[in-house]
């Protein structure tokens, strides 16, 4: 059995949306009923996206706002569990320190905090809903 070749691109709305858009839709649209109108925020545009090829098939895909919010971290079922995750915000994260950012954070459903935790982000504040889904914010500090 090979190992499958795990690829981040690192780009625009412009670049990157169309498969970013693909993924999103099913896997927070179908998949988890998210509203369309609460998904499609207005601010891709805005944002530096990641895309996750794996054998060169779009697979997974997050966003990093200007303020180092990370968010929109979606991996297609069939991908998961195959590192997908951890590529997208190990890309995410090294992008905010190169811009000098002191920390990101992030809005983590509450069932991927045990995710989030293992890449050094800790829970801050109390749980909310968002599109009809648990959350509680992270943070993760950026020193050298």
């Amino acid at each position: 059995m090979h190992k499958k070749s795990v690829e981040i691109r690192e780009g625009s709305w412009e670049a990157l949306g169309p498969e970013a858009t693909a993924i999103r839709r099913v896997v927070f649209i179908e998949e988890q009923c998210v509203p369309v109108e609460e998904e499609w925020d207005g601010r891709d545009s805005a944002c530096r996206h990641f895309l996750a090829l794996q054998d060169g098939i779009p697979v997974g895909t997050a966003r990093l706002l200007r303020d180092a919010h990370i968010g929109r971290v979606a991996v297609l079922n069939e991908a998961r569990g195959c590192g997908i995750g951890v590529a997208l915000m190990q890309a995410a994260i090294e992008a905010a320190r190169r811009d000098g950012h002191p920390r990101v954070e992030l809005a983590a459903q509450t069932h991927a905090l045990a995710f989030y935790e293992r890449l050094g982000f800790e829970a801050v504040g109390g749980e909310f809903m968002d599109a009809g889904i648990a959350h509680r914010n992270m943070q993760l500090p950026l020193q050298d």
